[in-house]
């Protein structure tokens, strides 16, 4: 029927714009694990280029002085506007964070990396819109699907400005740190709005129902879980916000050393690098427990993203020992972004997917008897 077709494109369409985004995060791990963050200086275009250039000769003598002036004079406008919006902290530590006035030497490998990102940001920003598409038909049955894909889609344009402000700011901490938030908060809107999406079957041509099975079992023993669940994915999402901070002092640390003595810079990251390294054992502890207990009662489809779950934080934390033990192999830095922002998805499908279970079952409870 129609409304299968429909169906069966809004969820390919979401679930190729969530992957294309996790993609772009790990694409976007290597543009900061290999310093090219300012490898192209201005934004949209590369060093005014739709086409980046390919050797230094290219480039007017005084190109960087050009594009920090540039810079700098798109930073104040952007901290008096803050100013008078009331962000007085944000717009001060943009007025006076040194980077900016950074001279970023041209190195033709470091703005390729650069522009395939922002290449792929910007296919990741058709996809978004081919999903909005195609959730219109969704308008008569389920409106919350729509919204959230229009949504999705409205934020990806918030978010590639933000990209240029990332640039613009040369990676101003807050900058990058509001930059994965909004890319989370895309990610979960999608997955969201995917399996809404997935767990509906036709009914005739205008009605849903959701699906029932054994994917949904709830017992009264775990009904306060989804609280548990909740703190789960909050401690995940402040994980990463940690992550993005140390990944922060690591750059400062690197290049205060000249990028040479790379086992000492572990012992020289602060405070941030600790909580965040002590939390990775919070995380670890409740999702051990949540799957302690969820699993006796959960059904199949459930165990497996309590098993997804598992095998990510496991992941996440060997790549995390590797990178504290073994001197921040540069290589694995976007796998282990990658890896918490998966695991983050993962707990948020378990959340949706256990709240959906719950209420199944309190639907198929008996009603009482009225006299």
């Amino acid at each position: 029927m129609q409304v299968d077709g429909s169906v069966r494109r809004f969820r390919f369409w979401s679930v190729l714009t969530v992957i294309s985004i996790y993609l772009l995060i790990l694409v976007g791990g290597v543009v900061r694990a290999t310093g090219s963050g300012m490898g192209c200086p201005d934004w949209p275009r590369c060093f005014g280029q739709w086409i980046p250039p390919t050797d230094v000769s290219e480039l007017p003598a005084d190109y960087k002085q050009v594009y920090t002036t540039q810079r700098v004079a798109k930073n104040q406008k952007l901290a008096r506007t803050l100013a008078g919006l009331g962000f007085k902290q944000v717009a001060g530590e943009i007025f006076a964070h040194p980077t900016q006035h950074i001279e970023t030497d041209f190195n033709a490998t470091k703005t390729w990396i650069e522009y395939v990102n922002r290449l792929l940001g910007a296919l990741i920003g058709i996809f978004v819109f081919v999903t909005a598409l195609v959730a219109l038909p969704y308008w008569r049955r389920d409106k919350t699907i729509v919204w959230l894909a229009i949504g999705g889609w409205l934020l990806t344009g918030v978010q590639g400005w933000l990209g240029s402000l990332v640039v613009s700011t040369n990676l101003l901490p807050i900058m990058v740190t509001i930059h994965m938030g909004l890319a989370l908060l895309i990610v979960a809107m999608l997955l969201y709005a995917a399996n809404r999406a997935q767990q509906q079957v036709s009914k005739g041509n205008d009605s849903y129902k959701v699906k029932s099975g054994p994917e949904y079992v709830v017992s009264d023993s775990t009904s306060g879980v989804l609280g548990l669940l909740w703190i789960l994915l909050l401690i995940t999402f402040v994980q990463i916000v940690l992550g993005t901070q140390v990944r922060e002092q690591i750059d400062q640390v690197a290049s205060s050393a000249a990028y040479t003595h790379r086992g000492t810079w572990v012992s020289q990251l602060g405070s941030v690098f600790k909580v965040h390294r002590s939390m990775s054992v919070l995380v670890t502890l409740l999702n051990g427990y949540a799957v302690y207990l969820l699993w006796p009662t959960a059904g199949l489809g459930l165990r497996r993203l309590l098993g997804t779950t598992l095998g990510l934080l496991g992941l996440e934390i060997v790549a995390g020992i590797v990178l504290a033990y073994f001197e921040l192999p540069a290589i694995m830095q976007p796998v282990h972004l990658t890896l918490a922002t998966l695991l983050f998805g993962a707990q948020f499908l378990t959340l949706v997917r256990w709240q959906q279970a719950k209420t199944m079952a309190q639907r198929a409870q008996p009603q009482p008897a009225h006299a």
